[in-house]
């Protein structure tokens, strides 16, 4: 690689990638230690976790400027888990999570990120930014809905002040940082009230330490971790490589989705060996990332280790950062990710995608399974797409007295959805000297449509009629001869193009 492709992936702006990075570490913390809550597990778990991820990702994953660290989406499904065997087989089963990932890569699946329709990245999109201004919502309404007070809601605003102005005086510092910075600097000369990071939970004074789990070497072990293990790997790299696609556009450059793969893989095991628990990429904090003009791995980098730097040697000063304060960074990413055009397009976009984007905000925010949602716009996708592409097929017949063959001339797309289209369009009750199937002008894509073609052409058989099919194309062709009974020796011609 040379140096200035080296360099353009690295750091194009060292200043602004460490200012980036310094906001996401800000803003990381929170997040790390209220994950750590709900997958029940120490503080230090999910803080420990967004170090590694983040640092090993930066170094390793194929998305440069994409935030990797601990994350909800993988924290719900370890609750069980910890409840039930305790954190040491947390920790072997996010080295196995990694492992699983590493496997992804070298069977090269982020290949299959091709098959996410625009209207599920969209969704995704959408339902991740309304899912991101939920969860600032406790910050803002406490216990039983009750208003915080109107000194939150006052920081609040002045930060999003900040935050949105600032830049129309100048860019040389990320405005998140300046509201950050300003906020905590007025809530310490104040001493007025407010929830901090410090009442979050407590923040590690040491650094972590490389030990294997200490879970049985057998059989057992294997059973209990493999499936929550084979959900981590599913749910992280669908996260990872739906962000990736997303800082892909914001940015407007390209990424390696198998790499990405591998870099999270590799990023969960030093996790689960340095006693942290499995995470993936973040869109919040990628987002905060970009925003704030970092574009090089070098930001993610320095996350990472500057997240590591403010909890173990400036924990009393992070304690005293207010939470309002993060809120107003959350809030602005979370305005910032929704794509608002999506809204102007549900009318004027096709039917058809327009229910595929509500479709996958509903499911992900009914259920708040990212994979669910995803899983649910893919199938949707694909139906409509089978249901149009059904809309151009064709089969058209004439029969010539001279000879008393009955032509049958096949257009369009032959496969599932169309199979029982075409076997309806041949008439068996008449009985022609012989019958030509001409599909020069269609295409055999799967199993049903050659079963529906065997099904035509022993039917004809059996009423004592013989059948040619002409004009088959060389893809066709070697489906056919694969996968037919119909042209096995002795049972029925299959002509060439011409």
């Amino acid at each position: 690689m040379s140096l200035s492709k080296l360099r353009d992936e690295w750091s194009p702006n060292v200043t602004r990638d460490l200012l980036a990075g310094t906001v996401v570490a800000l803003a990381l913390i929170p997040e790390a230690i209220a994950f750590s809550i709900i997958a029940g597990v120490d503080p230090k778990l999910g803080l420990y976790a967004s170090f590694c991820i983040a640092v090993v990702t930066a170094i390793a994953g194929g998305r440069p400027a994409m935030i990797s660290a601990a994350t909800g989406a993988t924290a719900v499904v370890m609750v069980t888990l910890v409840r039930d065997h305790g954190v040491n087989y947390l920790f072997a089963a996010t080295i196995l999570t990694g492992l699983l990932q590493l496997v992804a890569s070298a069977l090269r699946l982020g290949d299959l990120m091709r098959f996410v329709s625009r209207s599920v990245v969209t969704g995704f999109v959408n339902a991740l930014a309304i899912l991101i201004f939920m969860a600032q919502l406790p910050e803002l309404f406490g216990p039983g809905w009750q208003l915080m007070g109107w000194p939150v809601y006052a920081m609040v605003a002045a930060g999003l002040g900040i935050i949105y102005l600032l830049p129309r005086v100048t860019t040389a510092v990320p405005s998140p940082l300046v509201a950050i910075v300003l906020l905590t600097a007025f809530s310490m000369a104040t001493g007025t009230e407010f929830h901090k990071v410090g009442d979050m939970g407590a923040l590690p004074s040491e650094l972590p330490a490389l030990a294997l789990p200490m879970v049985p070497l057998e059989l057992e072990t294997l059973r209990i971790i493999l499936p929550y293990a084979l959900t981590l790997a599913m749910v992280g790299l669908l996260e990872s490589l739906m962000t990736a696609a997303i800082i892909d556009e914001m940015t407007d450059t390209d990424s390696s989705k198998n790499r990405e793969c591998a870099g999270q893989g590799l990023g969960n095991i030093a996790s689960g060996l340095f006693g942290g628990m499995a995470g993936c990429a973040m869109i919040g904090q990628s987002v905060i990332n970009v925003s704030s003009g970092g574009r090089g791995r070098l930001s993610c980098l320095w996350a990472g280790a500057f997240l590591l730097f403010l909890i173990v040697a400036l924990g009393p000063w992070v304690k005293q950062i207010p939470m309002p304060a993060l809120v107003a960074v959350m809030v602005m990413v979370s305005i910032n990710t929704f794509q608002w055009r999506s809204l102007q397009t549900l009318v004027t976009h096709p039917k058809s995608s327009s229910v595929v984007m509500l479709a996958t905000v509903a499911v992900v925010l009914g259920t708040h399974d990212l994979a669910k949602g995803v899983l649910v716009g893919v199938v949707l996708s694909g139906l409509f797409f089978a249901q149009k592409i059904s809309r151009f097929f064709g089969v058209e017949s004439a029969l010539d007295a001279a000879t008393g063959t009955r032509t049958y001339r096949v257009t369009g797309q032959l496969f599932f959805a169309t199979a029982e289209a075409f076997h309806g369009a041949f008439d068996f009750r008449e009985s022609p000297r012989s019958v030509v199937i001409d599909v020069h002008a269609a295409h055999f894509w799967d199993i049903t449509g050659i079963n529906a073609l065997d099904r035509v052409v022993l039917k004809f058989r059996h009423h004592g009629v013989p059948v040619e099919i002409t004009g088959m194309n060389e893809a066709s062709r070697t489906l056919v001869d694969r996968l037919a009974q119909h042209d096995k020796p002795g049972k029925a011609a299959v002509a060439g193009g011409h």
